[in-house]
């Protein structure tokens, strides 16, 4: 029940019933769920599983307010991009590209690529992990089948399944596509290539024992 249906049926003031509730903990009805149990795995080989996903990014016409902070200064209708990831399951080697859309046939495309990158690095891709976005449906399924790649899909509404994947996002987010203001789309998806570099090469990463996921695959060779 809400704090105004709880005040409705014990004749109490709205105010009241939230602060007691507030007090309690309770304040929030999602706060009465039970919180689920994080569950972490690593496939025991690089290619074991790849994750992929997609994240929508505006079009820059001029710094927005993630930069300046004034959002009154925003516009509209410039339009949008995709970054589209993967990342191996067991080194965590990242593999970007930003795309024009997140349709089926750029996705199979973005997937091609990216097993070759992988299979230039000594990685062969035995099974593709995603969400059930509409570009990896049926077609991009019968794609990966073609490509002698077993394909996933996460539980419905459950995106933690796929949460390397996510956590690169939030990392690109963080590092690269938010970190300093670039004047327009094409300079900031010309820093994406160094930045991945810096990521595979350099970056310490906690899911691989502060190796970077380059280290990790010499030492999984």
């Amino acid at each position: 029940m809400t704090a105004a249906k709880i005040a409705a049926a014990l004749h109490l003031a709205r105010s009241t019933v939230a602060r007691l509730l507030l007090r309690s903990g309770i304040g929030r009805l999602r706060l009465l769920e039970p919180k689920l149990e994080p569950r972490s795995y690593e496939w025991p080989r690089p290619g074991d599983m790849l994750h992929v996903d997609t994240k929508k990014l505006a079009r820059i016409g001029r710094p927005g307010h993630r930069i300046h902070g004034d959002r009154s200064t925003r516009f509209y209708g410039i339009g949008w991009e995709y970054v589209h990831v993967a990342i191996d399951d067991h080194t965590r080697l990242a593999y970007a590209e930003v795309l024009r859309d997140e349709k089926a046939n750029t996705a199979i495309a973005f997937l091609r690529r990216a097993r070759d990158w992988y299979a230039r690095r000594g990685i062969e891709i035995q099974r593709v992990l995603s969400d059930n976005g509409s570009c990896y449906k049926k077609r991009f399924s019968d794609a990966c089948a073609k490509l002698g790649i077993w394909h996933l899909r996460t539980r419905p509404y459950t995106p933690r399944t796929n949460g390397k994947a996510e956590r690169l996002i939030q990392t690109l987010l963080r590092e690269w596509a938010y970190l300093k203001s670039y004047p327009k789309s094409r300079r900031r998806t010309a820093a994406l290539l160094p930045y991945l570099r810096y990521y595979n090469r350099k970056r310490p990463h906690a899911g691989c024992g502060a190796l970077t996921p380059m280290k990790k695959l010499e030492r999984a060779a």
